[in-house]
């Protein structure tokens, strides 16, 4: 949260000491149960790409998931805080960093849309994290958005004074921080007047992780710990041990906010979950305001290390402080985010918030529930920028493959390369650059990412001469179905038979879709229909190039025209040189 003051990477597996059941965690949280979900994120999606939707609604995020993440590759939704929040009559965005009780009725909508949401993203095979708000409680009373009415701040339907810190453990005559560098007021004092929970006791750590459980009950992958730096580490480790299992079967996804500060230190927390850089994002801000060729040494620079920390360019309370870029940065932000989604590192956020004149500007709202996100009106949709898209599946097609290749052309031009699985280069100056860059790439001809294939790019003797716009980039990868794929870079098919088990209702008929133009490109209106002449096993033949890596999905589609895709990270096949291949698959 931190509003004022400046108060992919291997998932840690959180050690276990006691599991309370789906069921007892709703009840014990006050939360009606609902249906078990129909399906489940799947745990070992590639794609690691978190789409950081803040504080769009419920039904938004469902639909964006569907029609945007799942297709594009993301890997994760990262969402606002889901419990009910203060309301008031003139919202502000910070509202809902104000618990007004753990019910999951919102300003986002319904409990029941919650857990709507959470199924439509799982079917599009994308995670879900929820942004957990749980060092402190309210500190304005009044009446909440699912009617709950606070008279005290400290009585709250989960919480009584005695839950709270207190002058026998807050020095400070009003019990609010005064001093950020003293240890015992940051994690023992409010926060802005918020009453902060007293974490060191086992009725509140089992409370707290009750609240969790009832959201992992209902699917949720995995949690954002906001104001994680005002609650100590072990109580936060203490909590996460009374978590439950997704209901995936793995241990929950955790990562904490650990704002900027001498007191405590982003590796505290390491052992509790992977901590947000807020460092990154400050090195991304000084190099695309002023020279880039100063990533080359980015990995020296003081940021987290990759393997304890989640990376981003901005989030909700930087973007208004001013101390990272923000879309009013314009292409400079834009290209930042091309930039981190090519750069091995940490997992990658991409962040899609709202326009705003004040700081405290609340999101498009009626009443102050948030409206649908309209991205033409009101909002920024970065996660659906047609770059961003691209780098996405870049980023998942380049996988582990190390940085390699590093050029810098001039302060506003570098490249790069990953390994020979693809190549990345920007342009942050005001005209046009061309250059020869020394790829790693095999030979052959590949699609420029960037502006969706449109253009193309060929490597000859391993070098590419690249025109890079101004404030844009250039990016390429093997498999990308232009030729290169990986070697060769002809323009020799082969014959590919799909071959897929799936049981269908009357009407509905199978489809592949996928990366190569040939599949569609991943536009399901060009999805290649596959026979039923075999039923329940679906059959089709395309011709697609040789030597080439791609990646696809079956979809269903019923007689309206409802698309729904099959589950899970997208399978992925390589072609050799041989007349043909047959792929035999049962629907996930």
């Amino acid at each position: 949260m931190n509003r004022h003051h400046p108060p992919g990477v291997p998932h840690r597996t959180l050690h276990r000491t006691l599991r309370l059941t789906a069921a007892s965690a709703l009840a014990l949280a006050g939360v009606v149960a609902l249906p078990a979900a129909s399906a489940h994120a799947d745990p070992t999606r590639k794609g690691d790409v978190i789409a950081n939707l803040w504080e769009w609604n419920w039904d938004s995020v469902a639909a964006e998931c569907t029609d945007v993440l799942g297709p594009a590759g993301y890997g994760a939704v990262q969402v606002a805080p889901p419990s009910e929040s203060l309301k008031q009559a003139s919202a502000y965005w910070w509202d809902v960093y104000q618990p007004y009780s753990y019910g999951l009725n919102s300003r986002f909508g319904t409990a029941a849309k919650f857990k709507a949401m959470i199924d439509a993203c799982h079917t599009a095979g994308v995670k879900v994290y929820t942004d957990a708000v749980i060092n402190h409680t309210a500190a304005q009373t009044g009446t909440g958005y699912n009617g709950t009415t606070l008279t005290s701040k400290y009585d709250t339907p989960e919480w009584d004074r005695a839950d709270y810190h207190d002058a026998s453990s807050c020095p400070t005559a009003d019990l609010t921080i005064q001093d950020y560098g003293n240890l015992t007021q940051v994690q023992n004092c409010e926060l802005l007047g918020l009453p902060d929970l007293k974490t060191g006791t086992d009725h509140v750590r089992t409370g707290i992780a009750n609240f969790l459980n009832s959201q992992l009950a209902l699917g949720v992958d995995g949690f954002r710990i906001d104001a994680a730096k005002h609650i100590p580490a072990a109580d936060l480790a203490a909590i996460e041990s009374k978590l439950t299992d997704t209901t995936s079967g793995t241990d929950p996804y955790v990562f904490q906010e650990v704002y900027p500060g001498s007191t405590p230190q982003p590796a505290d927390y390491y052992a509790s979950g992977d901590v947000l850089d807020f460092t990154y994002a400050s090195k991304l801000k000084s190099a695309f305001q002023g020279n880039v060729s100063d990533l080359e040494s980015l990995p020296s620079s003081g940021i987290l290390p990759a393997a304890n920390s989640v990376s981003f360019v901005t989030n909700h309370d930087t973007e208004r402080n001013g101390l990272h870029l923000s879309y009013k940065d314009g292409d400079a932000y834009r290209l930042a985010n091309l930039f981190q989604l090519a750069y091995k590192w940490s997992t990658p956020t991409v962040y899609a918030g709202w326009q705003f004149s004040q700081s405290d500007q609340a999101p498009p709202n009626s009443g102050g529930f948030v409206t649908d996100t309209d991205c033409a009106n009101g909002w920024y949709c970065l996660d659906r920028d047609p770059a961003v898209l691209g780098m996405v599946a870049w980023h998942n097609a380049v996988d582990t493959a190390a940085v390699s290749d590093w050029q810098t052309k001039s302060s506003s031009v570098i490249g790069f390369g990953r390994g020979g699985a693809g190549f990345f280069a920007l342009n942050n100056g005001s005209s046009a650059a061309t250059y020869t860059f020394a790829t790693g790439m095999a030979d052959g001809t590949y699609k420029n990412v960037i502006d969706g294939g449109n253009s193309t790019v060929t490597v000859s003797g391993g070098n590419a001469t690249l025109t890079i716009p101004a404030k844009n980039a250039v990016a390429f990868h093997a498999g990308d179905g232009g030729g290169g794929g990986g070697g060769g870079g002809g323009s020799t098919t082969v014959n590919v038979t799909f071959d897929a088990y799936a049981t269908t209702s009357f009407g509905t008929n199978v489809y592949v879709a996928g990366s190569l133009a040939a599949l569609g490109s991943w536009d399901t209106s060009k999805a290649v229909a596959l026979s039923s002449a075999g039923y329940p096993v679906w059959s089709g033949t395309v011709s697609v190039p040789a030597n080439t890596t791609f990646e696809y999905k079956y979809i269903k589609k019923d007689g309206s025209g409802t698309v729904t895709w099959e589950s899970g990270t997208n399978r992925t096949y390589t072609t050799g040189s041989s007349s043909g291949y047959t792929i035999s698959d049962t629907w996930k």
